[in-house]
């Protein structure tokens, strides 16, 4: 980050933390934990990166990289529906271009490490391993370039617990993010690339695993620090550029179960016995029930006790990682049977709702429309009248200390647009300062404790270091969609001008252009058990 001639060539490093923000990093700051990125923000520029809606990692890092809203790129939430069939999305779902592979048409190399929803790559001029919703092992560009960087690195991973350390230990987290750190420089060492893209994930799954764990999320900064330290000293980048995707801070609000509301209107259906919620539900239904003896019969006693444990919503997944931590978690599941977990807990039927929320980390309801849905329960001519309801009675619903629940309840189109817009769902939910938390849960009271003691909050946070930026320049009302263009602009490469943001004012803007119509791979099936499971341990499923 000097002005001497950079030997690499690296003339941009983007740092993705998730969910980093200032109430995070001020601390850390202050304690003298993170030197190198304190020294990034106090010798450059820095200020607040606004999300979407949803602030969520799987839609809001294509948004970042693509310079565009989930209108346009597709991404709305870790899952796609098809009818009331489902996905894990991954990089086919995203249908507009990523920044890297703009700059390979324009002859800049890249390497691109650990950005979510990559998987699987597509070709461009330089080396590509992904992150989030890839499987473990996941297929890279070039081909058989993770074996090559496992060799080279001792491992490579994208989850902490496929390692050999205890799941959601400090030292898992750690030795993943040091393999990060040494597989970007390797591949830097070999590509020599323009353009470099390093995401560290650890920095947002730690607050779902050990919420509040001041000890675990230092040492999780610390060493993402280090790695960042190794990554300057031995690449030279011209410019550091830090993002985040979204901010994370405590939830003091409560929780609100919106689909017990909607059953409460009438426009929502329950069904018991496993049938109504997506299959999902068997992705972590063994959490708890990993005796040999999970799946017998055992008595109605149990059964009794499940059914009010589901009553105050404790389910499989929640259970699982308290009992795991005081050592229970075995033996209690040789004593329940999978089948009754499912069969006390109530589930959402979908086909024969009107209304319902799918998936709490897309922020929205769906509408079950005749003629889109396959058992749509909403005639088309009453589709604005149903959705009109909903936004109103939503809209007057307050917390059981008369706050408002909400800050928008609105009609998709405000905040999306573009041709994949009919993905989306039908009405948005934000909750009130993200201090407050939404849940797809049934079975319970309207409002209660949140599960989820920390969560995303809108806010993350952006700093520029480097040669080609005005480290003068103020960054005041910096969104997502604006990271995208400003990485075209320090290149001098013509900005798509279907992109939402506009070039940073830390470098000069590049011109536009209309390109070509993006001709993405067709869209290709995750169905990854690992994947799945690691989305549920994080509690997005």
């Amino acid at each position: 980050m000097d002005d001497s001639t950079d030997e690499t060539g690296l003339s941009l490093l983007v740092v993705g933390l998730d969910a980093a923000c200032r109430p995070i990093l001020h601390p850390l700051f202050e304690s003298g934990a993170v030197p190198t990125l304190q020294r990034v923000f106090e010798t450059g520029t820095s200020g607040p990166l606004e999300s979407q809606i949803p602030p969520w990692t799987a839609s809001a890092w294509p948004s970042m990289y693509t310079g565009k809203n989930p209108g346009k790129h597709g991404v709305f939430d870790f899952l796609s529906y098809d009818g009331y069939d489902w996905d894990v999305v991954n990089s086919t779902h995203v249908r507009e271009r990523p920044v890297w592979e703009l700059l390979s048409e324009h002859g800049i190399s890249s390497v691109v490490v650990n950005v979510p929803v990559t998987h699987p790559s597509r070709e461009f001029d330089g080396a590509l391993i992904p992150g989030m919703t890839a499987p473990e092992d996941p297929d890279c560009h070039p081909e058989g370039i993770l074996e090559d960087v496992k060799l080279a690195c001792g491992d490579y991973r994208i989850y902490p617990q496929s390692g050999p350390e205890p799941d959601r230990s400090i030292e898992g987290y750690e030795r993943t993010i040091e393999l990060r750190g040494k597989a970007f420089r390797y591949l830097c060492r070999r590509i020599d690339p323009g353009f470099g893209f390093v995401q560290f994930q650890q920095t947002d799954s730690v607050f779902h695993e050990r919420p509040g764990d001041k000890k675990a999320i230092e040492a999780v900064y610390r060493e993402v620090d280090s790695q960042l330290a190794e990554t300057i000293e031995e690449t030279d980048p011209d410019n550091v550029l830090v993002v985040s995707d979204h901010g994370m801070g405590p939830v003091s609000g409560p929780e609100f179960r919106i689909n017990e509301f909607l059953r409460d209107e009438g426009y929502l259906g329950a069904r018991k016995g496993g049938e109504g919620m997506p299959d999902w539900s068997k992705a972590w239904e063994n959490d708890l029930l990993e005796g040999d003896d999970a799946g017998s019969d055992e008595t109605s006693a149990i059964e009794t006790a499940m059914n009010a444990a589901a009553k105050v919503g404790i389910t499989t997944q929640r259970v699982a990682t308290a009992l795991d931590y005081v050592g229970l978690k075995e033996p209690i599941g040789r004593r329940v049977p999978n089948d009754m977990i499912r069969a006390a807990s109530e589930q959402v039927d979908f086909p024969n709702s009107q209304v319902y929320m799918r998936s709490k980390s897309e922020l929205g309801l769906r509408i079950n429309l005749e003629g889109r849905e396959p058992n749509g329960q909403v005639a088309a001519s009453e589709y604005e009248q149903v959705r009109d309801e909903v936004i109103d009675n939503l809209a007057d619903v307050r917390t059981p200390d008369g706050e408002p629940m909400f800050d928008a309840v609105a009609p998709r189109e405000v905040y999306f647009d573009g041709p994949h817009i009919e993905h989306a769902p039908d009405i948005v939910t934000v909750p009130a300062a993200f201090d407050t938390a939404v849940v797809a849960d049934l079975g319970q009271a309207q409002f209660g404790e949140p599960m989820e003691s920390w969560n995303h909050k809108q806010t993350g946070v952006v700093a520029a270091a480097g040669e080609a930026f005005d480290e003068q320049a103020g960054l005041e009302g910096a969104t997502i969609f604006d990271v995208a263009p400003t990485i075209c602009s320090l290149f001098d490469v013509p900005i798509d001008a279907a992109m939402d943001g506009t070039t940073l004012p830390i470098v000069e803007e590049s011109t536009t252009t209309e390109y070509p119509a993006y001709e993405p791979a067709p869209i290709t099936a995750t169905d990854d058990g690992t994947v799945e499971d690691r989305l549920s341990d994080l509690g997005y499923l």
